[in-house]
């Protein structure tokens, strides 16, 4: 009995699995790359219920970090400023400016400003501000350089491949915790400090990381508890 079909046809299986293959790949490097924390939020940047500027309140009135997120030494987690912090000088300052209605009506209310929240860790992750910050991480490591940003962005992926460049290498990361002129702000809440004339950041960070006996957990239950 003669084929009904010609041999070419006997190829259209192979064919077909390879080309599915092809597809297969395609997809999974595209969710690999779309899906990743350095794509998807990098960049993420909400409305806020408040158009606070931060470029505003640091670079041009030479406000500290701290002033707002007053809890980053004391505290596993940092916090957003309550409306009374707000009110300590929009009291008098723009106290009649509509774009900050929304601080007024929650002084008058009681009822907190329902700021969105921008950097998340994830809950199968564990992460102490203060343990950072009191070892010469700056604000500038995971936030960029925010006193910058007219209205703030996620400018990290904080992804774990991400983190651990950072505990694998904490030389290239820390500062010192202290300034070395009286008055001066603390090189980790300044976000434009830069090594002293003649230190480079790699001298500066080795002798911190020896000093302070500084050795970042690398292994899973460092922050996976």
């Amino acid at each position: 009995m003669a084929n009904i079909f010609p041999k070419a046809t006997n190829l259209i299986l192979l064919k077909a699995i390879f080309a599915l293959s092809i597809v297969g790949g395609l997809a999974t490097a595209g969710v690999w790359y779309y899906f990743t924390p350095k794509y998807s939020r990098v960049g993420y940047q909400p409305v806020q219920p408040v158009a606070f500027d931060h470029k505003l309140h640091v670079s041009q009135l030479g406000m500290d970090c701290r002033y707002c997120h007053s809890y980053v030494e004391i505290s596993g987690h940092s916090n957003f400023p309550t409306t009374q912090t707000c009110m300590n000088c929009h009291r008098d300052i723009q106290k009649n400016n509509p774009k900050l209605q929304p601080v007024r009506d929650s002084w008058a209310t009681g009822q907190p400003i329902e700021w969105v929240k921008i950097h998340n860790v994830p809950d199968y992750a564990y992460f102490n501000h203060s343990a950072h910050v009191n070892r010469g991480v700056s604000c500038f490591s995971c936030h960029g350089k925010v006193n910058e940003m007219n209205v703030v962005w996620q400018d990290k992926s904080q992804s774990m491949g991400w983190c651990l460049q950072c505990h694998r290498n904490p030389q290239e990361y820390v500062r010192p915790v202290a300034a070395n002129d009286p008055g001066a702000t603390s090189p980790v809440f300044n976000l434009d400090w830069t090594p002293p004339a003649g230190k480079t950041q790699a001298e500066i960070g080795k002798k911190l990381v020896h000093d302070w006996k500084i050795n970042p957990p690398k292994d899973c239950a460092g922050c996976h508890r």
